[in-house]
């Protein structure tokens, strides 16, 4: 399913793929969002692959899950004379397809089949552009082959071992299979290891630099990128699709002060978007990247309060937060995004609730309306309260003396005779830092 695609991976020669989108409704299954709104956000993952047009999509009702080919026998019928009517070449799957079920479903309706995991990895692939997320997206790919090996080469096995005169069966494809998986899933682990350990290299670089980071996160398509390009300044690729931003980017942001001159720096971190059911294939791979969040000392969490379901995405958004163990004690702000497509009584409503609300923000990153009091409240949240100390340290604790000229926090420092006198004026997240070392 995967390939390793260069930078022009979204030029892709040829028609148009067909293709069909379903979204399995189990009545067992209970699910916070409506069935037609998973409808409308999966054709809308199709909509970011490139090359593809959706013909149709349709809920399917299923009273109960069959094993072999998901829908009833009946429904199997029906859509295979509607996708061979349609001309279909591709079938998209919103959900979890089994091994089994993906290929009997191919076999009866003659098209290709993507299940939802298989979709997002498909959009990841064509988008990953920095070396870290090319080996992230291939990464996670292998790993969901993985899993999805089914006896259908059965004619390529070999059917005894050593020069088959002696001895039981041979290696099976499907072992074969695996085990090459295998060996190329350790090789890109050992290559993500070494980006893992420069990134993280980049970020001790970091913490020595005196300026907290905001994380921006939220659901895909919240307009967190929009957003860091209104606060920033950047260039960051901003479209009204899901997936647009893969790579992680940073950029200093100098925050008004009090008088609403240029005030203390802060780096903003523009991180991958969430969605639900977010296949843990790609969480496993990606843990480099969203460990970016861990580090923030503000979180800003992006709503698109326009959206019908802006509340269950932004459930979906803490389940992922937590999963991720971002620390609860670090300050989290809500941005309410796309304020200019709300009008009358809902806009009136929304504002209301936001001002009774501590730390809610309601905002348009398109037109810059309200942007003013979130970069406000993010620089009041850093304006920490100093105090003075005085130390002393011996002069085998230069590390220590180090860090506090590196904070540039010392306010005058005297050479004694077993080492330094030295006075401070730091905050409290300064002092803990120093206190860490």
């Amino acid at each position: 399913m995967f390939q390793d695609r260069g930078p022009e991976a979204h030029d892709t020669a040829g028609p148009a793929t067909r293709a069909y989108v379903l979204h399995p409704d189990l009545k067992s299954a209970r699910s916070r969002r409506l069935p037609e709104h998973g409808l409308a956000e999966a054709v809308s993952l199709a909509g970011a692959l490139p090359n593809l047009e959706v013909l149709g999509a349709e809920v399917v009702r299923l009273p109960k899950l069959q094993p072999g080919t998901l829908f009833g026998s009946g429904k199997v019928d029906e859509l295979a004379a509607r996708l061979k009517e349609l001309e279909v070449d591709l079938v998209l799957v919103d959900g979890p397809v089994s091994p089994v079920q993906q290929r009997n479903l191919e076999k009866e309706w003659g098209v290709k089949l993507l299940d939802r995991t298989g979709l997002i990895l498909e959009i990841f692939a064509d988008r990953a552009r920095t070396r870290e997320g090319v080996l992230q997206v291939e990464l996670a790919a292998l790993s969901y082959q993985r899993t999805r090996l089914v006896r259908a080469w059965t004619h390529l096995e070999r059917q005894r071992g050593g020069f088959g005169f002696v001895g039981g069966p041979g290696e099976t494809q499907i072992e074969a299979d695996r085990r090459a998986i295998d060996d190329q899933v350790i090789r890109l682990k050992r290559q993500l290891d070494k980006v893992v350990k420069t990134r993280e290299l980049h970020r001790a670089a970091r913490r020595k630099v005196p300026f907290p980071v905001v994380a921006l996160v939220g659901y895909t398509n919240a307009g967190k990128s929009t957003l860091f390009n209104r606060m920033t300044g950047a260039d960051v690729l901003a479209k009204d699709m899901l997936f647009a931003t893969l790579d992680p980017t940073m950029r200093g942001v100098t925050l008004p002060d009090a008088k609403g001159g240029p005030g203390r720096k802060v780096i903003a971190s523009d991180t991958v978007g969430f969605i639900s059911d977010l296949p843990t294939q790609l969480v496993a791979a990606f843990r480099a990247t969203l460990e970016e969040v861990l580090e923030a000392d503000l979180i800003l969490h992006v709503r698109d309060i326009s959206h019908p379901e802006s509340a269950e995405q932004a459930a979906d958004v803490a389940e992922i937060l937590t999963s991720l163990k971002v620390n609860p004690a670090v300050p989290m702000f809500e941005v309410w995004n796309k304020l200019d497509q709300v009008e009358g009584s809902e806009r009136a409503a929304l504002l209301q609730q936001a001002e009774n609300r501590a730390g809610v923000f309601p905002v348009s990153a398109l037109t810059g309306e309200g942007i003013e009091g979130v970069l406000a409240a993010v620089s009041q949240a850093f304006d920490e309260e100093k105090t003075l100390r005085r130390l002393h340290l011996g002069f085998a604790e230069g590390r220590k003396r180090a860090f506090l000229h590196d904070e540039g926090v010392i306010e005058a420092e005297e050479m004694v005779e077993d080492g330094w006198e030295i006075s401070v004026f730091w905050t409290a997240r300064q002092e803990k830092r120093y206190r860490d070392l």
